[in-house]
C-alpha cells in the first residue's frame, strides 16, 4: 500500500487493460472503500451499476465507442440521483459534485488495490439512460472502466504549476 501522496501521483487515466476478469469481490472492496466519500448534507445521492457481462459492456460501448474502452473487463456506470441530492438556496443541485467526489474516491481506491481506471464523461448519456432503463432522476455522469493495466509504465503527467492556480490573499 502506497502512502496517500504516492497513490495520488501514481494514479493515471488508463486506456489499455488486460482481458483479466475482475472478481466482483474486488470491485466490492473498491466500492466499500469509496462509499465513505463525503457528500453535501451526507445525502449520498449516488448509484453505481457494475457492468461486467458481455451484454452490459456491449451496451456501454454503444454510448462510448472507442477501441481502448473495449479492452476494459468492467465498467462502473456512476449515476447521480438528483432527487436525493442537497440543493443550495439558489437552486444549485449538488448531485454532480457529490458524484465527482465519489468517482475520485473510486479511482484512488482502485489504484490502491492495483487496478486502473479512466474517468469518461464524453458519452451519450441519453442512450445510456435508455439502454439501462434508468429512472428520470438517475442521471448517468461517469463511465469508469476498471481493470488490470496492460502495462506497468505510468505515463508522465502534465500539471500546472501551483502559482498558475493558487493565490494566497
Amino acid at each position: 500500500m502506497a502512502n496517500f501522496s504516492d497513490l495520488v501521483q501514481m494514479r493515471y487515466s488508463c486506456r489499455n487493460y488486460l482481458p483479466t476478469k475482475i472478481d466482483n469481490s474486488l470491485i466490492a472492496q473498491v466500492l466499500e472503500t469509496a462509499h465513505f466519500a463525503p457528500s453535501a448534507t451526507n445525502a449520498q445521492p449516488w448509484r453505481v451499476l457494475v457492468l461486467n457481462t458481455s451484454e452490459s459492456l456491449a451496451k456501454a460501448r454503444q454510448a462510448y465507442n472507442r477501441e481502448w474502452f473495449a479492452t476494459a473487463p468492467a465498467v462502473l456506470l456512476i449515476c447521480a440521483q438528483t432527487d436525493k441530492a442537497w440543493t443550495r438556496s439558489d437552486g444549485k443541485n449538488h448531485a454532480d459534485i457529490d458524484i465527482a467526489i465519489l468517482a475520485d474516491h473510486i479511482t484512488l481506491a482502485a489504484a490502491d488495490m492495483g487496478l486502473a481506471t479512466c474517468w469518461v464523461c464524453n458519452f451519450d448519456a441519453k442512450l445510456i439512460s435508455e439502454l439501462f432503463n434508468l429512472d428520470v432522476n438517475c442521471k448517468p455522469l461517469v463511465l469508469l472502466p476498471i481493470g488490470v493495466p496492460a502495462t506497468d509504465e505510468i505515463p508522465p503527467k502534465k500539471r500546472l504549476a501551483l502559482d498558475d492556480f493558487v493565490t494566497y490573499i
